[in-house]
């Protein structure tokens, strides 16, 4: 990854407002991570825009041709990251993708929250159960919630991937759950870990 400037919510905008213009065609866009974040207000900035593409096949190079000369005039990073890529997806992950606006013919939508939640807790790092903390205090998600999430993708971990530890997913939720509580929230369904 290059050193480019950091990325605010502006930025974003900015960068969605300039695929739309330049990809005519229809697809799909949607954000995650500390871009979500970001773009919620919910964190000042962020060094990347991660973000999913959901286009038809044919027409994938054309968005990833406008996409690179969107980040080279802006400055930034623009990486494709999924949720997908770190944890097995919940159940009716895709019903809880939310709409943020249309682009030209691109829709853009925030990737489910509760995975975008349960990938940073398998990645465990500080800024990672930060921003799972932000969520919650801000009422994006709960934790009955995403308690209900962990425990059923948690049996899954270890088929997905060689990399996925369920022991180290777990530590790394008890790790979470401590913080919410520091932090004030409430542990009333605490899951069994």
């Amino acid at each position: 990854m290059s050193l480019r400037r950091t990325v605010d919510r502006p930025l974003i905008e900015r960068f969605l407002r300039l695929v739309g213009e330049q990809y005519r065609r229809r697809g799909r866009l949607l954000l995650v991570g500390g871009t979500t974040l970001v773009y919620e207000g919910l964190r000042q900035q962020t060094l990347d825009v991660d973000l999913v593409l959901e286009v038809a096949d044919a027409d994938h190079g054309a968005l990833i041709q406008v996409m690179r000369e969107v980040k080279q005039a802006l400055d930034i990073n623009v990486e494709e990251a999924s949720p997908g890529d770190f944890i097995p997806l919940p159940a009716g992950y895709a019903n809880r993708h939310i709409f943020i606006g249309t682009f030209g013919q691109v829709d853009v939508f925030h990737f489910d929250l509760y995975s975008l939640s349960l990938s940073k807790i398998e990645r465990g790092r500080r800024q990672d159960l930060r921003d799972v903390i932000l969520l919650l205090q801000d009422h994006r998600i709960t934790w009955e919630q995403l308690g209900s999430q962990f425990q059923e993708i948690l049996p899954q971990m270890e088929l997905k991937s060689l990399r996925q530890d369920s022991a180290e997913f777990e530590s790394n939720f008890r790790a979470l759950a401590t913080q919410w509580r520091s932090a004030g929230g409430h542990l009333d369904t605490v899951p069994p870990v």
